[in-house]
Parts: C-alpha cells; sequence; structure tokens
C-alpha cells in the first residue's frame, strides 16, 4: 500500500482520531498511557491492548488498523509497558531528511525489548507445568 493510500485509509478509519492527534502533534515523542489513548479516540481499547503486547507492534505498511493508524501518521510505538498500561509513541525520521536511506525495521523496531520484571516471590514452573507431561 503506497504512503498516500495508507494515509487516506488511516483517516477514515476506527483509529482516525488517533492519527489526526499524532499528525497534528509537532512533538517528536508522546508519553501516553492506554487511558489517553482511549480518550482520543473516544471509545475503550480491546481487551487485546491490555493482554497481548504484540497489539502495540510496528508492522510495515500498518498491518491492523490500530498500527496503520500511527504508522501513515508516521510515528511508530516503544517502551509498551503492559503493567503501568503506558507507552511511548516516536515520529518516524523521514527518510527524506536522513541520510541513512529508507528506514529498515528490526525486530526491536517491531517487538521493542520490555522488562517484564521479577518472577514473583515463591514461584516455581517445571517443564510438565508449562507444557505438559508429553512436552507439548
Amino acid at each position: 500500500m503506497n504512503d498516500r493510500l495508507m494515509r487516506q485509509v488511516a483517516a477514515r478509519g476506527k483509529y482516525a482520531p488517533l492519527y489526526r492527534h499524532l499528525t497534528a502533534t509537532d512533538a517528536r515523542q508522546w508519553r501516553a498511557t492506554f487511558h489517553e489513548v482511549e480518550s482520543i479516540l473516544g471509545f475503550s481499547l480491546p481487551n487485546s491492548a491490555r493482554v497481548h503486547r504484540p497489539w502495540w507492534s510496528n508492522q510495515a505498511n500498518g498491518g491492523h488498523s490500530h498500527a496503520l493508524a500511527w504508522h501513515a501518521a508516521g510515528w511508530r510505538t516503544s517502551a509498551v509497558d503492559m503493567t503501568a498500561e503506558a507507552l511511548v509513541f516516536e515520529r518516524i525520521e523521514d527518510a527524506a531528511t536522513s541520510n541513512r536511506g529508507p528506514e529498515v525495521l528490526s525486530i526491536e523496531d517491531i517487538f521493542p525489548p520490555h522488562d517484564f520484571g521479577s518472577w514473583p516471590e515463591g514461584f516455581t514452573a517445571s517443564r510438565e507445568q508449562i507444557y505438559g507431561e508429553d512436552g507439548r
């Protein structure tokens, strides 16, 4: 999907309020809580946004409608903290003004590293508890 078409789709989609907000934001970064994102959208994020870290992944050409909203606006997500329900949106450097050439996403761009913290005190798990007795 070309950039112009991506912007047109994002501007009319379910996540268009987020697209418009990011497009109008002059900052290079925006630290936001999930609640702030919901306030901009005017509706609650799906449960998967609070449970599955990949919901916040950066996908080339948008992928899903929510990722399309920030990607088409020229932003990407980083530092997603599922426990605090917060993240950072970062402006993607414009390849036209960069001497690095077009941006190439790495696995860290798509799934930024996240510190999940330590295991709860007293927590143990065996292979059998995780995979079952047959190892699957």
